[in-house]
């Protein structure tokens, strides 16, 4: 159980820094193209270099986030391969909770 707790919170963190990688990345683009709307000439070039920088750092972090949720999916799939039924019960018990929740009326 400790082992399932430890994948969670390890997928929890990367999923937060990939969002909030993410994030940056889309606030950055945005000012970038902001700014990019009178020039010509030098100052586009350079918008354009940094905004190939910024597209440059946005691949490398999602490989980084990419090869971090390996391992994370390595165990997930260990243990579903490992506990065949344990999962498919968790799986129908999750499935009945969202269908009724979604089939409550308001």
């Amino acid at each position: 159980m400790a082992r399932k707790t430890t994948v969670q919170s390890d997928a929890e963190q990367i999923k937060d820094q990939a969002f909030s990688e993410l994030q940056a990345l889309i606030e950055e683009s945005e000012k970038l193209l902001s700014e990019s709307a009178a020039l010509v000439g030098e100052e586009a070039e350079t918008l354009r270099a940094q905004v190939g920088l910024k597209l440059k750092q946005a691949r490398d972090a999602v490989t980084g986030v990419r090869s971090k949720a390996q391992p994370v999916v390595e165990a997930t799939q260990d243990y579903i391969g490992g506990h065949p039924w344990q999962t498919v019960a968790i799986s129908a018990g999750f499935g009945l909770v969202v269908g009724l929740l979604l089939g409550r009326r308001p």
